[in-house]
């Protein structure tokens, strides 16, 4: 194989040049072998390997990773999957990944084949970001992972609290709503940025529901400040998903771990320790309120008064969680159903319909949310579309399984790619078309909450999928009651993403005008 040229290292995503120059002619040729050996299809136990992904030539050590430098991943394995199938191998530096772009190998992984396959594979980032992986998403599935589960289900996430902790939704709906009337009442004319205002709330709401109470600021005695509810948002949320998405070039060459990566570290390490520091700082003050006597029932309390076998990390890693989790993955979903909404006034018509056939002149809440079953389709159509998480988090293989009818030997990562499970022809006609009528069909009524693979699935199904349902259907049901949508000149075409997720690049710019009263 040709050495690759200059000009290719330095057009790389990641700083592989180092890596090439430090492993040598002696490297390429280990790693020739090594990927001749276990790259080629062929049978074990009666079982085909996985196809293989060609590489690209000349850079046998990246194995396929220049093919991904346009950041999008989903969707270069959205389109392998039409060359190679729904299953197929490819290179990740010294790492065999297995990409899933096929709904019933992806439920075959999450469920049939869940105790070969139940830990997970974090990256650098995310395993200074999360203390090792504390937090319950990321954390390996055992006995740590069902105790913490147990707890955040039981005190936020549930069935149960969710009832309990309603009041704080309605507050948070009558927030936005007044928010938003007073804007277009002030500037008429004007687009809304609806993010600024909703991101505002969620983050508002998350606080309550674990903090039992509404936070405006918090001194941090660490920072020698007082941050205002606007900083803690950047420090716990916004800085936490950019530097969840930073990539460490050994991510994908563990070999070469010893090789100091020192602007990487410094920075993860700064974020992590600010978000650290900041929930240290709001679970003092609950402390400070429990010992002055003052009646609390939330999940810090709990906590900070049940949960003995928990170091103070993990704890402050599990009071974050609920928060981030609840403060952004639901702002995603919402801003995506509203821009197409408002992309589309047909739909947003037959929605305007539904609702004042149901509600008449009451205000929408949750308890109309059973009655209004097209808006529970442009729920599930843009989870469908616009999945907030396109590729679940890495799992690892630890025993040799198969998948899909192919060996997959252990060591081998998983990757669910649930972009291309929800782009699937076979499954959905024009699946880059946005169509909410399509979720109204007879085959989509099993599995309510679970129409699309949006939430995982099996041991490990996301345990917010509830209230992220109640929370966005609640808004988008609400906010096309009261207001009329359309985009703001150009806006249509403003479809960018921030790196592997889906999250807006540029907030939603829409023209809103107040309904008149039926």
């Amino acid at each position: 194989m040709a050495m690759a040229t200059l000009q290719d290292l330095q057009e790389l995503p990641l700083p592989f040049a180092t890596t090439a120059i430090l492993g040598g002619l002696s490297l390429l040729l280990l790693f020739s072998f090594f990927l001749r050996k276990f790259g080629s299809t062929q049978k074990i136990n009666g079982q085909s390997t996985l196809p293989p992904v060609p590489e690209v030539p000349g850079l046998p050590i990246v194995g396929n990773l220049l093919q991904l430098k346009e950041k999008k991943p989903h969707k270069t394995f959205t389109k392998w999957a039409e060359t190679y199938g729904p299953i197929y191998s490819i290179r990740t530096g010294a790492a065999t990944m297995v990409v899933l772009s096929d709904t019933d190998v992806a439920k075959e992984a999450m469920v049939t084949r869940f105790s070969s396959i139940s830990t997970r594979k974090a990256s650098n980032a995310l395993r200074i970001l999360t203390a090792d992986k504390c937090m319950v998403a990321m954390s390996d599935y055992d006995e740590f992972h069902k105790m913490v589960k147990r707890y955040i289900i039981a005190n936020i996430l549930g069935a149960n609290a969710q009832k309990r902790l309603r009041s704080h939704r309605d507050t948070m709906m009558e927030n936005v709503s007044g928010q938003l009337h007073a804007i277009v009442d002030g500037h008429p004319l004007e687009p809304v940025n609806f993010r600024k205002v909703f991101e505002s709330e969620l983050f508002g709401l998350a606080l309550k529901q674990a903090l039992g109470r509404e936070v405006k600021s918090i001194y941090v005695e660490e920072l020698g400040t007082t941050l205002s509810k606007e900083e803690m948002f950047k420090v716990m949320v916004s800085d936490m998903m950019a530097g969840a998405i930073e990539v460490d070039w050994r991510d994908f060459f563990p070999y070469l771990r010893w090789i100091p990566n020192k602007s990487f570290e410094k920075k993860i390490e700064q974020l992590a320790f600010r978000r650290k520091v900041v929930a240290k700082a709001l679970l003092k003050e609950q402390k400070r309120r429990i010992a002055s006597g003052e009646e609390g029932n939330s999940y810090s309390d709990f906590l900070i008064s049940e949960a003995k076998t928990l170091s103070e990390e993990q704890i402050t890693i599990l009071l974050w969680e609920p928060i981030i989790e609840t403060s952004d993955t639901t702002m995603v979903t919402t801003e995506w159903a509203l821009y197409e909404l408002a992309k589309s006034p047909k739909c947003q018509d037959r929605l305007v319909q539904e609702i004042r056939k149901v509600c008449g002149s009451e205000t929408l809440t949750e308890g109309h949310l059973s009655q209004l079953p097209y808006l529970n389709a442009v729920f599930h159509e843009t989870l469908r579309k616009h999945s907030p998480v396109p590729i679940i988090p890495l799992r690892y293989v630890h025993e040799n399984t198969q998948l899909g009818g192919y060996f997959v030997p252990a060591g081998s990562q998983i990757a669910i790619n649930i972009y291309g499970c929800n782009m699937d022809k076979k499954i959905y006609e024009k699946p880059a078309e946005w169509m909410p009528e399509r979720f109204l069909d007879e085959k989509y009524e099993s599995a309510d909450l679970f129409k699309t693979s949006a939430f995982g699935g099996g041991k490990r199904v996301c345990a917010g999928a509830l209230q992220a349902m109640l929370i966005s259907c609640t808004a988008i049901g609400r906010l096309i009651q009261e207001f009329e949508w359309r985009l703001k000149d150009g806006e249509e075409e403003n479809v960018d993403t921030v790196g592997l997720t889906t999250h807006k690049l540029h907030p939603m710019q829409a023209m809103l005008k107040p309904r008149l009263s039926q």
